[in-house]
C-alpha cells in the first residue's frame, strides 16, 4: 500500500492531490487568472502559487482525513514547465520531506497526465494524444518508455488557442480555451485556414498568425490587405473560433489515426487540459469508431493540471522501487516524456 501526496505547479494552476493505491482521497486546486487579453507571466504566477500552496496542502490533508505520518512519499512536478512556478512546488516538497521525514520523488508532468488518464479510464495500452498549453504529442508505450511518435514543431495547441483568445479579448475565467469552445458552439460557418501536418508532426504558429490577421485585419500596418481579408471582416468571433477548432483538431485526429495504424492499436487516450474540449473528443471518437476502436477521455477534474496526477505517477514510481536523493530534487523546464524509464509497467 502506497499513500502519496502530489504537488503540481508547472503553469497557472497549483494543485495538491492525495492518492492511496489508486483511491482518490483529495484533489484541490487553484488557478491564477489574469484579465482578458493578458497571459500569465512566470513571476506573477509563482507569487500566486506561493500564497496558495500551504493552504492547499492543509486542505488536502483535511479532505483525505490523514496526518503527515500516514504518507509514504511526497511527489512534485520536476518539469516540464515554467521555472519560477515549478520552483515553488519543488521547494515546498523538499521542505515537507525534511520536516516530515518522508521520501521525495520528482515526477515528469507529461507522465503524470498519462498515468492519471490510464487509471481513471481503464485504458490498457492506448495511443496517447497529449494536448495542453505547453505540449502537443502523440505517444505510444514500448519497452518501458513512452515513445513520442509526433509532436508540434513550434507552439503547443493550447498555446495557440490561448493566444488567439487574447487577441479577441476573451475572458481567462475559467480558461481561454474553454471560452473559445463555447463561442465555437454558436457557429457552423467554416473559414478555410492553413492545414499544416508534416509527416507525424504538426505546426500551429502559421495558423495562429493567419487567423490573427483575420480577427484584426488592420493590425498589419503599411501592408495591403489580402483579397480574402476584405471578405472576411464580416465574420464574427464565433465563426473564427469554430474554424480554428475544426482545423487544428482535424490535424490532431489525422496524426493520432496514423499512429494507431502504425502500432496496430484500437484505443486512444486524450490527456492534458485541451483534452477536456468536447469537440475534440467528438472528432476523435468518430475516427476511433470508424476504425473499430474506442476513445478514452476524462473531465476537467483530471485532464486539467492537478496534484492528483503527480501523486499517482509518483506512487507508481515509488512502488516499483524508484528513489531520489534529496540533492537531485531540482526542476527542469525541458523534461521530455521519453526520457523517463517506465519501471512500473511490464511489456
Amino acid at each position: 500500500m502506497v499513500c502519496a501526496l502530489g504537488i503540481e505547479g508547472s503553469a497557472n494552476k497549483i494543485g495538491i492531490g492525495i492518492i492511496r493505491d489508486g483511491e482518490v482521497l483529495a484533489n484541490v486546486r487553484r488557478t491564477y487568472i489574469t484579465p482578458p487579453g493578458e497571459g500569465f507571466l512566470p513571476k506573477e504566477t509563482a507569487k500566486h502559487h506561493r500564497e496558495a500552496i500551504l493552504v492547499l496542502v492543509k486542505a488536502s490533508l483535511k479532505e483525505a482525513q490523514l496526518e503527515p505520518k500516514d504518507l509514504d512519499v511526497i511527489c512534485y512536478t520536476k518539469g516540464p514547465g515554467m521555472a519560477p512556478p515549478l520552483l515553488v512546488g519543488a521547494i515546498v516538497a523538499r521542505t515537507l520531506s525534511l520536516l516530515w521525514d518522508i521520501p521525495l520523488l520528482g515526477v515528469n508532468h507529461c507522465i503524470g497526465h498519462i498515468e492519471m488518464g490510464r487509471l481513471i479510464t481503464g485504458a490498457q495500452n492506448p495511443i496517447v494524444l497529449y494536448v495542453s498549453g505547453g505540449n502537443t504529442q502523440v505517444i505510444a508505450y514500448s519497452n518501458q518508455r513512452y515513445r513520442i511518435f509526433g509532436e508540434t514543431i513550434d507552439i503547443a495547441v493550447g498555446n495557440c488557442l490561448d493566444r488567439f483568445a487574447r487577441i479577441i479579448k476573451l475572458s481567462n475565467d475559467p480558461s481561454p480555451g474553454y471560452n473559445i469552445e463555447q463561442l465555437a458552439k454558436l457557429s457552423s460557418r467554416y473559414i478555410k485556414l492553413p492545414y499544416v501536418v508534416k509527416g507525424m508532426d504538426v505546426s500551429f504558429s502559421g495558423i495562429l498568425s493567419y487567423i490573427e490577421d483575420l480577427a484584426e485585419p488592420g493590425r498589419r500596418q503599411n501592408k495591403r490587405k489580402k483579397p480574402q481579408e476584405e471578405e472576411i471582416t464580416n465574420y464574427c468571433q464565433a465563426d473564427l473560433c469554430y474554424s480554428l477548432q475544426e482545423t487544428i483538431f482535424a490535424m490532431l485526429v489525422e496524426i493520432t489515426e496514423r499512429a494507431m495504424a502504425h502500432c496496430g492499436s484500437n484505443e486512444v487516450l486524450i490527456v492534458g487540459g485541451v483534452g477536456c474540449n468536447e469537440r475534440l473528443q467528438e472528432m476523435m471518437r468518430i475516427m476511433c469508431e470508424e476504425r473499430g476502436g474506442k476513445l478514452f477521455a476524462t473531465d476537467e477534474r483530471y485532464c486539467i493540471d492537478n496534484g492528483l496526477m503527480i501523486a499517482h505517477a509518483g506512487a507508481e514510481m515509488f512502488r516499483s522501487g524508484t528513489r531520489m536523493p534529496l540533492e537531485e530534487a531540482f526542476v527542469t523546464q525541458r523534461f521530455r516524456t521519453d526520457e523517463v524509464l517506465v519501471s512500473w509497467r511490464e511489456d
